[in-house]
């Protein structure tokens, strides 16, 4: 187990980027920056033990920075804050006071805005830990940004073990009530961006779905039984999307509002045999199969577009300020926020 850093290079504005390997002995090798606290690679064995990059990103923080990504922006690997995923029309009232947001994707306000935690540097500190390399992401949100109300003090910290489990654990605390909904939304590929995702197999821990019109929740939690929806017996991501124009983007409902860790799902893909399992204790999770994901040209070569990952964003439920139904996503003072996830990475 080792955790290792080097530089990264420089933002628009000067600020030193750094990033970050955490490794372990299993031959699993993870890449995250500072820069948005985001994962720009996991190197996982396949069954024949050859390590490869199976997460959509880059090896340059230029790319990242670039006009052609954030013109048709991905969020590849990125923390999303202070809300992950759409608020309705922008607006949301917390104790009869409305905030707004910016309104950027359609009508609606999207991942925490037009800067979220995504295009901020974050203070960061590695950790070692009994059996696990760590790194610890700090970022002060002030009161008023994006509309937010509150000084929000967010740690994101991100370990590894020789279980090749990657935790993800978000904490928070706030001076002025607000509402936070963190989630990381890296796109898997398990064959190493070789094939798009359709042929890759899924199996979530899921009997509900989130309705929703427009990608906005109608409120209404309706089960997946007998839709091109369920996927509480292993199938193909492929299997039933040609009925989807936009393929799936959509919250299911992990029946957890306890909070405790539990078993939301498996990917898996047959002919490298690699798998990643995923537990939370969120009460959802996003299944995004990014149709809208651009095709982009990386030194001169064409990479990514429509299905070349899937996201498996784990989280509160889309615009919850509107849906009292919805488990809650206000944070008061006082109060700390803490939320877990887990990837682990194997073979069929």
């Amino acid at each position: 187990m080792k955790i290792t850093s080097k530089t990264f290079g420089k933002t628009k504005d000067g600020q030193e980027v750094s990033l970050f390997t955490l490794e372990n002995e299993k031959n699993v090798c993870i890449n995250i920056s500072n820069y948005g606290a985001l994962i720009t690679s996991v190197y996982a064995p396949d069954k024949d033990g050859k390590a490869e990059n199976i997460v959509c990103g880059f090896d340059k923080l230029e790319d990242y920075l670039s006009e052609s990504y954030l013109g048709s922006y991905p969020y590849f690997g990125c923390i999303i804050g202070r809300f992950g995923n759409r608020i309705a029309n922008g607006k949301y009232t917390i104790d009869g006071i409305e905030y707004s947001g910016a309104i950027n994707n359609g009508p609606n306000h999207l991942h925490g805005g037009l800067i979220g935690y995504d295009r901020k540097v974050w203070d960061a500190e590695t950790f070692e830990i009994e059996g696990k390399v760590g790194l610890k992401l700090s970022y002060l949100s002030v009161d008023g940004e994006e509309g937010y109300p509150g000084n929000l003090k967010v740690t994101c910290s991100y370990t590894l073990d020789n279980e090749s489990k990657l935790e993800i654990t978000y904490e928070a605390e706030t001076d002025k009530k607000t509402i936070i909904n963190l989630t990381n939304h890296s796109y898997f590929n398990l064959t190493a961006g070789k094939e798009k995702i359709l042929n890759h197999e899924l199996e979530l821990n899921a009997k509900h779905i989130t309705e929703s019109v427009d990608l906005i929740p109608t409120g209404n939690i309706v089960p997946v039984e007998g839709t091109v929806y369920d996927f509480t017996k292993t199938k193909k991501l492929g299997a039933d999307i040609a009925g989807l124009a936009d393929g799936y983007d959509l919250n299911y409902v992990l029946g957890n509002n306890e909070g405790k860790l539990v078993y939301a799902g498996c990917l898996s893909e047959e002919t490298t045999g690699r798998t990643v399992k995923v537990y939370t204790t969120q009460p959802g999770i996003q299944l995004y199969t990014g149709y809208w994901v651009p095709e982009l040209t990386i030194d001169g070569q064409k990479k990514f577009g429509s299905y070349s990952g899937v996201a498996l964003e784990t989280q509160h439920f889309p615009d919850s300020p509107h849906h009292a139904n919805f488990p809650t996503t206000e944070l008061a003072p006082g109060e700390k926020y803490q939320e877990s996830t887990i990837y682990q990475f194997g073979i069929l």
